[in-house]
């Protein structure tokens, strides 16, 4: 499963990109007030840090709109990915984008029918919104669940992008659904990375690596003396070390 980082924040990307799992971004209207600015040079910076797709947004309402603002996010960058929204106006945009070989994500998504309208209109992504189906009491994996066995069983080419990611469970649920694509915040990201039992194992190791080393010198330093008992006084606490529970 590839995995986008769900930000405008370049920082962020540039974090996720240094740590070898970045596959993508996507952003929105809602991301990029966060981080302000000239929406189009937000793009292209962020095109030039990774490779892999990058989704722009349109905010038009109209299809005429819609194709203006995608043609010119388009140009930014080979790797832009035209963001539209799931309505009438968007498929007729998302067709014809199609035919101008402009990559597009159908954003928005909430039903696998939404979906499998984006992908027979020519959508590149599929985005469900995982997340704020959940907020209203429905099961937002079943959306992907569905949508991932029709694409397969169909043989389309549309991919489908796991959206509005809250939580390091949803990134499990959506790979194991059989997602081709995540999105995520970056906070998100890093719950990911990391584990109590982790962070505990990595000072227990350097603890041990410490005690150890000073074993090892403590030995050295009584064979170099002649201290037969100092010696091996330092073998027992090397011993005790590596004979622990949990080593």
């Amino acid at each position: 499963m590839k995995i986008f980082l769900d930000t405008a924040d370049i920082e962020e990307i540039r974090t996720a990109a240094r740590w070898g799992v970045l596959d993508g971004v996507t952003t929105n209207p809602t991301l990029y007030a966060k981080v302000g600015g000239r929406y189009e040079d937000i793009l292209t910076e962020i095109c030039g840090i990774t490779s892999g797709p990058v989704s722009a947004e349109v905010v038009a309402e109209d299809v005429e709109g819609m194709l203006r603002e995608g043609r010119a996010f388009a140009k930014l960058a080979p790797n832009i990915v035209v963001k539209v929204p799931m309505s009438e106006e968007g498929l007729e945009a998302i067709f014809r984008f199609a035919e101008e070989g402009i990559k597009t994500n159908c954003t928005l998504i909430f039903t696998a029918n939404q979906g499998l309208l984006a992908a027979k209109a020519g959508a590149s992504l599929l985005s469900p919104f995982v997340g704020r189906l959940d907020d209203i009491n429905q099961d937002g994996m079943e959306v992907i669940r569905e949508l991932v066995t029709i694409i397969e069983l169909h043989g389309i080419e549309s991919e489908v992008l796991a959206a509005s990611i809250r939580h390091p469970r949803h990134m499990t649920d959506a790979a194991m659904a059989g997602a081709h694509v995540a999105t995520l915040p970056f906070k998100v990201l890093q719950q990911m990375v990391r584990h109590p039992l982790t962070d505990k194992g990595i000072v227990t190791f350097r603890e041990d690596w410490t005690k150890a080393r000073k074993a090892a010198d403590e030995k050295n330093a009584a064979q170099a003396s002649g201290d037969g008992r100092g010696a091996q006084q330092a073998d027992e606490k090397v011993e005790a070390i590596t004979n622990k529970p949990g080593v």
